[in-house]
């Protein structure tokens, strides 16, 4: 009996591996054209974007030089100047945006992740939807008649900053909230556990675990902000000279922008790519230090 079974031992009983079912080959046909259709739509995606970019590089490089940087723009007319106000201005009414834009967007996202129940909460949400949904050009309308006219009483920095967080606000508060979300209600409940109180909880605990999302909000909010030019052209209005005081008209790049374009000169078209470039590239440093952020931590 020993020797069928060592015979049996070294030659095993395989089985044929059937053909795959008509259901089977569909099935691969359409996770093929699929796969197909999405890396398509990823390639055009890049590819357009590319396109664009490379566009502005080339349009914009020439009119990079130092004094693009450091100069102010010259009357009409005259070539050379530069963009160094607008670059400042921008800058600035950013900073000031941010200072009054984020304790708003962060408060409102904690309270609406950690407190928001009921009727009230709901209708904080449905302003804070309406409110990203707005066309920019309203923002600028609502602070021109609120602002320009009643309060500051003419074009300034201050009035543009306003509205540009106003367009900050319902892009951080969202963006925030969903990631306070994602905080492990372990955490919370050890906390409170532990006879800590809830609103030390949440700056101690839940905030610092979100450090990474809470400012990965901030800065697509302020990378948003930084490219609008309706609501500047009624607030800020735009400077051709430097200023640093947030209650007279104050320069923007997008401003400044749209002043080259519009003009007749063919040295300002190319200081309006110039000026695009320089845009864009500040938008790509905000988007990649979000990148870099967002590599530190789970949330």
């Amino acid at each position: 009996m020993a020797i069928p079974l060592q015979v049996a031992r070294r030659q095993p009983l395989r089985r044929p591996l059937s053909a795959p079912g008509p259901r089977e080959w569909q099935r691969r046909a359409v996770d093929g054209v699929a796969t197909a259709l999405v890396t398509a739509a990823a390639l055009l995606g890049s590819g357009v974007l590319l396109l664009i970019l490379g566009y502005v590089v080339w349009q914009g490089a020439p009119a990079l030089n130092l004094a693009f940087f450091t100069e102010r723009p010259l009357p009409y007319g005259e070539v050379g100047g530069g963009v160094a106000p607008a670059i400042l201005g921008t800058l600035l009414m950013l900073l000031v945006a941010a200072l009054i834009s984020v304790p708003l967007g962060i408060g409102t996202a904690i309270y609406l992740a950690e407190f928001g129940r009921g009727h009230f909460a709901r209708l904080v949400r449905l302003v804070i939807d309406l409110l990203a949904g707005l066309p920019s050009i309203v923002v600028g309308v609502f602070v021109w008649a609120l602002l320009v006219r009643h309060v500051v009483g003419q074009y300034s920095g201050l009035a543009g900053a306003v509205a540009l967080a106003i367009i900050m606000v319902p892009i951080m508060t969202r963006t925030v909230e969903e990631i306070l979300r994602l905080v492990p209600s372990a955490l919370r409940e050890g906390a409170l556990a532990l006879g800590v109180p809830r609103w030390r909880t949440i700056l101690g605990v839940v905030l610092p675990t979100a450090r990474v999302g809470v400012i990965t909000g901030v800065v697509l909010s302020l990378a948003r902000a930084g490219g609008e030019t309706a609501p500047l052209l009624l607030t800020a209005l735009g400077n051709q000279f430097f200023s640093f005081n947030l209650f007279e008209p104050m320069a923007a790049l997008p401003v400044q922008i749209y002043t080259y374009a519009v003009s007749p000169y063919e040295d300002w078209h190319t200081k309006a790519w110039g000026s695009a470039l320089i845009l864009v590239l500040v938008i790509g440093c905000l988007s990649l230090l979000t990148r870099a952020v967002t590599r530190r931590g789970p949330f």
